[in-house]
């Protein structure tokens, strides 16, 4: 076979290397929002309680708060609404009503544990579904980006 001749085998586009398992860990892309010039923090008031929005609301409310994770001990700011959702992070889960959809059960687990990235076997048990693993991956990583939920890079 001379060099005209050479066959050169059609290589898989990357994006189907890349593409996630059942042990690739997920979270909320906040750049996401940004790049698809969305507003989140808009998105976000609406799973805050009348208490919470009225916490924003005061002249007075910290635009920072130091928080001390009770489990490593490790200190560090954070916005005050982040800080509202993780302090509230129960209250945030027990708002789901039966039915809610697994986009949105999903997006208030990454809200509640402060945005851990989490794999699809985790967040089927945390939110409830156990054994539906395959449909919690099969959800986030189609075409389609629900609410910034995508893979860690």
């Amino acid at each position: 076979m001379s060099d005209e001749e050479t066959v050169v085998a059609p290589r898989a586009p990357a994006a189907r290397l890349n593409k996630p398992g059942l042990g690739t860990r997920f979270h909320i892309d906040f750049d996401w929002w940004q790049r698809e010039e969305r507003e989140i923090e808009v998105y976000l008031r609406t799973y805050l309680s009348e208490a919470q929005l009225e916490q924003l609301r005061q002249e007075n409310a910290p635009q920072t708060v130091d928080w001390v994770d009770p489990e490593t001990a490790e200190v560090r700011s954070m916005n005050f609404m982040e800080f509202l959702f993780r302090t509230n992070a129960a209250e945030l889960m027990a708002g789901e009503e039966k039915g809610a959809s697994l986009v949105d059960a999903i997006f208030r687990l990454f809200l509640a544990s402060g945005n851990l990235p989490l794999t699809p076997f985790e967040i089927a048990e945390r939110v409830g579904r156990s054994g539906q693993e395959r449909t919690v991956l099969r959800t986030l990583s189609g075409p389609r980006v629900y609410k910034g939920i995508r893979p860690v890079n």
